[in-house]
Parts: structure tokens; C-alpha cells; sequence
């Protein structure tokens, strides 16, 4: 019987990779996990949760604002980019030690070092020590996406880079349209910085409700952020004051820097995948069955860098998944068909189930109910903001088929509402249900009109 150094070895220390680690140890397993960066991966330590953060910071210049109309006075507020980073990166270490320490407690072998793969069952790190597990995990998750065809890119930084800048610009160009894209443009201008939204579709969000797109582009721009759909960047010079942006057409744009947010890519770089025999797609996205496994019998891959459904709960979920089945002899798969999910723009989405056009491809008939109104909240403050609730549903079974929501909290509502749409809820349920009043998702259980718009 062939003998292994470990049960499991995980590579990449990501959310995902970090619960399907501690489960497997949980459950018997000699279970070592290597990280080359810090615990936590993209969403802790820079992705969604010091994005997060950021947003916060960045609602209390209008939440100061809107006091007013409440019969608040107060002077002058100022704003302190130092302060923020300090106090980010203070949680962010200390979120860093959690995941350690919960390693550490599962008893994980944490190597820190870059680990690729040298066979099946090998991997060597980046001190030249090799190591064997029978089972190999690849959590390593995915990369900001910067086109090399940009002339001048270098001069460009990404999401990675924006946690770190030493300081705000007077003008930033964000080139992109995704949610990564339009999340950090509200968090700059939220935080008094002149932002451009650059983006070379017709729409931004694309893969969203069209409902949601457009109305979030109005809002974006009654806030005053410049947002230019169908427009591309040509070329990128620096200059004394920051970067001259050149657009395919001719014009310039003079700024202090040019972040792009152009999506990310499965990170699969020097991971040694052609000596494995591992399978990748045109992408580079490891290629995986319903159980996380690849093509080689005994390695597997989870997150984004499968590039299935690129969210952290999602990757943990795979995680779950992947430690009951190889570990606990509990196969279990992820149903990626529904899954709820928010994007903290200014205001911010919430969306589970279908689009629009996606329900109207997959049913004859589908029934829409749509309210835009004004927030309560705005009644008093003056500003002219617009909430957006929208049910979709197939009016041959009456069950809801997708929800889509702009608005104040839309990501803390949208869970909620994930859970009866993943349960197959009904719109005579919906109706059933006894508003709470006076809130906005209230709306959500009172729309009985259809929209014939």
C-alpha cells in the first residue's frame, strides 16, 4: 500500500480552500494547505470584504448630507484616507489570524510557501521540498483580468492595488462594467474623488436584469459619476500629473489614475497543471465534473478558479461538498442554478433566479411585476434616488422565477428572498404573506398589477 505524506493537500488558501481543509481534518484526515500570499484568499484579505469596508466609508459623505433634512446641523465634516486604510488593514489582520488559528485548531499543516504540481500526487514548493498526498485540492482561486493589448497598460492598477494606495487621486478612470467596476467607481466618488466610468458594451452589468443595468447607470450618473458606455481605451501615457487616457475615437481624458476592472481569470499560473494531466478549458478554468473532481481521479478543484459561479459562499459550498464526499462518504454536489447574489453599488443590487430575457428564452409566457419608487428615507432628505423591486413568474405554475431589486439593504434582503425562491415559492405565496410596514420590501408581497410596459 502506497504511503502519502498527507491524506490531502490544498493549494490556495481561500475561503474555499480553508473550509474544505478543516473539514477533511475534521473528519480524520492528515490535511496540509499551502498559501503563498496570506490566509484568507481574494474575499478576506482583498476582495469583498475590505471592499465592503470601503463601501461603508464611503456612504457617510451622503448619509452627513441627508441628516439635514432630518433637523440635523453639524459643520464641515473632513475625511481622513489614511485612517481608513489603517483601521482596514487592522481588521483585515485580524481576520487573517481567525483563519490561522482555525486552521491550526482543525490541526492543518499550514506551508507557506507557492506549491505546483509535479505529478498526481506531488507537489513541489517553492523552497525545492517536495511532498505526496493522496488527494489534491486546487484553491487558488482567480486574478484581476488586464489586456495586454493597451498600449501603456503598466500604468494602470487593478482592484488588488486600489487597497493600497497611499493616497486618493483628485481623478480616477475606472475601465470596466462588471460589478467589481461599478462597486469601486461609487466607492471613489463616494469618497469625493471626480470618477469616469469607462465601459466599451452597451450596457453595463452585463449578465444582469436589463432593469437593473439601466437603473443603475441613472443613479450612478445622478451621483456624478461620468459613466460612458460604448468606450475603450486606445492608449495609456503617464505625465506629470497622472495618466492622459487616449480613447479609441480620438478623445483624451487627463487623470490621476486609470484602474481597470475588466474581470478576473482562473489563476493557474505556474500551478504545473500539464504535469499533472489536469484539463483546462479555453480560459484556463480547470475542468471539473458535478463533484469538484478533474479528469485526473484524484485531484480535484473548487471556486473560482473552476470559473462556474465565481462567489465566495459558492466556493465554500464546493468546499462543504468536496470534504463530505471524499472524506465523509456523503456525496454531495452544488446546485448552481440559483443562487442569490448582491452588488454593493451605489444604490446597491440584490438578485436570485432568472433574468427577463433568460425566463422569457426558457418559457412561453412570463408574467413581470415591476415598482420604482422613491425610498421613504428620501422623503425628507430631498435626494433623487429611485428604489427598483421586479418578480418575474411563470404564470402556468405561479412560481417565481427570478427577483431583482435596487435599493437601500437589497443585498441583505436578497437573502431572504433566496431562500423561497430556491424552495420554489409561488407568487400566491408571495401575496400571502403579510407586509411589514412601513419598509421598502414590503413592495415585494403587495405588487398584484402586472407590468405591461
Amino acid at each position: 500500500m502506497t504511503t502519502y505524506d498527507y491524506d490531502l493537500f490544498t493549494i490556495g488558501a481561500g475561503s474555499g480552500g480553508v473550509r474544505a481543509s478543516r473539514m477533511a481534518a475534521q473528519y480524520g484526515a492528515r490535511v496540509a494547505i499551502a498559501e503563498e500570499y496570506r490566509i484568507g484568499g481574494t474575499c478576506v484579505i482583498r476582495g469583498c470584504v475590505p471592499k465592503k469596508l470601503f463601501v461603508y466609508a464611503s456612504h457617510f459623505g451622503e448619509d452627513m448630507e441627508d441628516a439635514a433634512g432630518f433637523g440635523w446641523q453639524m459643520s464641515q465634516p473632513s475625511f481622513s484616507w489614511e485612517t481608513l486604510i489603517r483601521n482596514k488593514d487592522r481588521e483585515i489582520d485580524r481576520l487573517n489570524g481567525v483563519y490561522i488559528t482555525n486552521l491550526e485548531k482543525a490541526g492543518v499543516a499550514i506551508v507557506n510557501e507557492h506549491a505546483e504540481l509535479v505529478d498526481n500526487h506531488t507537489v513541489r514548493l517553492a523552497s525545492g521540498r517536495t511532498l505526496t498526498a493522496a488527494t489534491i485540492l486546487i484553491a487558488t482561486g482567480a486574478t484581476p483580468f488586464v489586456p495586454a493589448d493597451v498600449s501603456g497598460i503598466e500604468h494602470a492598477i487593478t482592484s488588488n492595488e486600489a487597497f493600497h494606495l497611499e493616497t486618493l487621486p483628485n481623478h480616477i478612470v475606472v475601465v470596466g462594467g462588471g460589478y467589481i467596476a461599478v462597486e469601486f467607481a461609487g466607492i471613489f466618488n463616494g469618497l469625493g474623488v471626480k470618477t469616469t466610468l469607462l465601459y466599451r458594451g452597451d450596457e453595463i452589468l452585463r449578465g444582469f436584469d436589463e432593469d437593473l443595468r439601466t437603473g443603475l447607470r441613472e443613479e450612478m450618473t445622478k451621483k456624478g459619476i461620468d459613466v460612458r458606455i460604448g468606450s475603450d481605451v486606445e492608449d495609456l501615457k503617464k505625465n506629470k500629473t497622472g495618466v492622459k487616457v487616449t480613447l479609441k475615437g480620438g478623445e483624451v481624458l487627463e487623470t490621476g489614475l486609470v484602474m481597470y476592472a475588466t474581470g478576473r481569470v482562473p489563476n493557474v499560473q505556474g500551478l504545473g497543471l500539464e504535469a499533472a494531466g489536469v484539463v483546462v478549458d479555453k480560459k484556463g478554468a480547470v475542468q471539473v465534473d458535478g463533484f469538484s473532481k478533474t479528469n485526473v481521479e484524484n485531484i480535484y478543484a473548487i471556486g473560482d478558479v473552476t470559473n462556474r459561479a465565481n462567489l465566495t459562499p459558492v466556493a465554500i459550498r464546493e468546499g462543504v461538498s468536496f470534504a463530505e464526499t471524499v472524506f465523509n462518504d456523503n456525496p454531495l454536489t452544488v446546485d448552481h442554478s440559483i443562487i442569490a447574489t448582491a452588488v454593493f453599488s451605489q444604490p446597491p443590487l440584490g438578485t436570485v433566479g432568472l433574468t427577463e430575457t433568460e425566463a422569457r428564452k426558457r418559457y412561453e409566457e412570463v408574467d413581470v411585476y415591476k415598482s420604482r419608487f422613491r425610498p421613504m428615507k428620501h422623503t425628507l432628505s430631498g435626494r433623487d434616488e429611485q428604489t427598483l423591486m421586479k418578480l418575474l413568474v411563470d404564470p402556468k405554475t405561479d412560481r417565481i422565477l427570478g427577483v431583482h431589486m435596487m435599493g437601500p439593504d437589497s443585498g441583505e434582503l436578497i437573502q431572504a428572498v433566496g431562500i423561497a425562491v430556491t424552495m420554489g415559492a409561488t407568487k400566491a405565496q408571495f401575496d400571502a404573506t403579510i407586509a411589514v410596514h412601513p419598509t421598502a420590501a414590503e413592495e415585494l408581497v403587495t405588487m398584484r398589477e402586472k407590468w405591461t410596459g
